[in-house]
This record gives structure tokens, sequence and C-alpha cells, in this order.
């Protein structure tokens, strides 16, 4: 069966370590400041899309991303690991966007594609853990949906089957295509780069990441597929005011990094004496109880 995948991936500023430049006055995150990584858990949706292309001969795999011009390097992440093609969302009016704008912004791009079998992302980004917006796009283009999963199975007769886990178990479910699927960290984690598709693409850009100036120019006439797809609001034929800030009721307050650290440290044995203390403080705490 020739599949359409399309693959939800998003660049991500790394809030591991985050310091007190991190937002910025209007209350978003201050990507300039942090170094731009692939978000983990779509790097695992990736790999979930490459073993359907293999599975399906014919099958095609699409990076589709939202972002300013650097986030071109997520395609191109995509390319060297076995992905088709790709298409950046970028424009100013897609800047600060919630989870309801870059869902609505995502939806209006895969109606554009047209045609998609199947749309595969991660089950949320680090730079929010709000594991919405899959779901959110699988409203919005009325589908079926699968989340938190742990590996697609197969695909038969227009009908995908899929491993998920769930609190206390595993469970095995069956969805008719078109579908959505948001994917754990714990699935397979995704295959490195070829090096012979890193050849290839490396000099693959998107029209605003160029200066004009490169050594290489003369390639993007002779090699169109170095030519990355770019979209505006206008391109998708969205509206502006569901897009970026202006779409986007959630505001941030801040962004920390809260470490635990132990005040006092009390050790206890196994006596019958100490875990009676124990479970005593406790439920005078009303921690327990």
């Amino acid at each position: 069966m020739n599949l359409k995948i399309v693959v939800l991936a998003k660049q991500v500023p790394d809030t591991r370590n985050v310091g007190k430049d991190a937002m910025t006055a209007e209350g978003t995150v201050n990507r300039s400041v942090l170094p731009a990584i692939f978000n983990p858990e779509d790097l695992n949706a990736l790999e979930q899309a490459l073993r359907l292309k293999d599975q399906n001969p014919g099958s095609t795999v699409g990076i589709l991303t939202m972002g300013p011009p650097r986030a071109g390097e997520i395609i191109r992440q995509g390319l060297y690991r076995g992905a088709d093609t790709g298409w950046l969302l970028t424009d100013r009016l897609f800047a600060g966007a919630d989870t309801l704008a870059t869902s609505y912004a995502l939806a209006t791009a895969i109606k554009k594609i047209g045609n998609v079998d199947i749309i595969i992302g991660g089950r949320q980004a680090i730079d929010g853990d709000t594991a919405q917006v899959g779901p959110q796009v699988a409203q919005k283009l009325g589908l079926n949906q699968v989340t938190y999963a742990e590996e697609i199975l197969k695909i038969e007769d227009g009908v995908a089957t899929i491993r998920r886990h769930i609190d206390g178990g595993v469970e095995t479910v069956e969805a008719p295509l078109p579908v959505v699927v948001t994917v754990n960290g714990s699935a397979a984690p995704c295959r490195p780069c070829n090096a012979k598709l890193v050849m290839k693409y490396k000099y693959a850009t998107c029209p605003m990441e160029r200066k004009g100036d490169e050594p290489w120019a003369a390639l993007y006439d002779e090699r169109p597929y170095l030519t990355l797809n770019q979209w505006s609001v206008a391109d998708v034929e969205g509206d502006p005011q569901q897009c970026g800030l202006a779409g986007s009721p959630t505001k941030v307050k801040a962004v920390q990094n809260i470490v635990f650290q132990a005040k006092e440290s009390k050790t206890l044995t196994a006596s019958d004496a100490d875990v009676e203390s124990l479970v005593k403080e406790l439920l005078d705490e009303k921690i327990i109880g």
C-alpha cells in the first residue's frame, strides 16, 4: 500500500537548563538565547514513519514544521534519515503561537498538502509539555486519533494496527485511515543520519535561509530537490487572527527549573518502632490518611 505520511516535527529550544533570560517580556520563550534541537519525541515519531515507508514500498514521508527560517534544519535532519520532502511554515504572523494557534496552522498546511493517509507526531514538545497539538490537529481535521503509541505494527486494507502504552499496561488498537498518531518517547529511537543522504541534502534550504552569496548557489537551479517548501499564512490560506499571538489565548507567566533539595534527612531501620513512628508522622502531617 502506497502511503502518504506526514511527520509533525518541531525545532525546540533546549529548556533543560534554562536561565533568567529564557522568557521574553511578552511571556514567550526567548528562542534566541537557547540552543535549538529536534524535539526528542518527534524523532521517535519519525522512526515510526520511516519504518512504515520501509514496509510499504512506494510510500513517502514528509516533514512538516513551523518556525523561523532556521527551523529548516529540522527538515534537513529528516531528509538525512530517509524522509522524502518537507514543508516549513514560516511567517511573522505565526510567531508566539500557543498550542491552539499551532494546531490551526499545521491543520491548514495538511489540508494544502492533501490526501494524507497518516500523520505522526511526538506525544509532546519539551518547551511546553502539553501533549495538546497532535489531538488538536486531529480534531480540526476531523480525523481519528491514537495517542501514546509505542509502535505502529502494520497497515493493511486501510486500517492501522497500533500498540499503545496506557496506565496499567499496553493495548493494541485498530484505527481506519486517515489517522493522527502521537508517539511516546519510549518508542524505538530514530535511526542515525545516512552518510549518502547527508551528502545529497546538505545544501538543501528554504529560500529565506539563503543569503544569496553561497558558493554552491548554482546547485539550486540544477537540483530542484535542494529547495525546500516554504509556506506563509497566505500560502496555506490561513486566517491571521487564528495564528501566532493573535490566535493564542494561553499566556505563560514564567518558566523555571525546580530542583528539589532535602533540607534534612532521617535514617530509619526496619524495626517496628521506626515504622510506627514514620506512619504516625505521615498521619500527623496529613501526607497520608
